[in-house]
């Protein structure tokens, strides 16, 4: 009994991972998506900068039910409205934005990197006799 229960639970486990793995991808390219289109809006009067909030959409999901459905969770475009606007209307500031680019970068680079190493590990384990 012990054997069946053992496999399965490593594979839920490892298919969690992925799909956090790929949520966490597709919010940082809706992220990317939103960035560019700040950058492109730079001055575009009374235009207001877009954010997406996606972190803490997946812990409330997660904190809420233990468990949730990674491959339906999406990040949520929103506008903040934190930031100090100039006298055309705009709040864009170039600096912030290439800031959040890089971290966003690097997050993507991560997620990537994570889930390259897990389809590694997955292909090794098929490949063992």
């Amino acid at each position: 009994m012990r054997g069946k229960t053992g496999p399965k639970t490593e594979m839920s486990k490892t298919s969690n991972i992925i799909d956090f793995l790929e949520a966490g991808i597709r919010a940082e390219s809706l992220r990317q998506k939103a960035i560019a289109n700040n950058i492109a809006n730079l001055e575009t009067p009374g235009y207001r900068r877009l954010s997406v909030k996606f972190e803490e959409l997946l812990s409330k999901a997660l904190d809420s039910s233990g468990s949730a459905d990674l491959s339906e969770m999406e990040g949520l475009i929103y506008q903040p409205k934190q930031t100090p606007v100039k006298s055309n209307g705009n709040d864009v500031n170039l600096e912030v934005e290439v800031g959040e680019m890089v971290k966003n970068t690097l997050r993507h680079k991560v997620y990537i990197r994570v889930l390259s190493k897990k389809y590694r590990q997955m292909e090794l384990a098929m490949n063992t006799k």
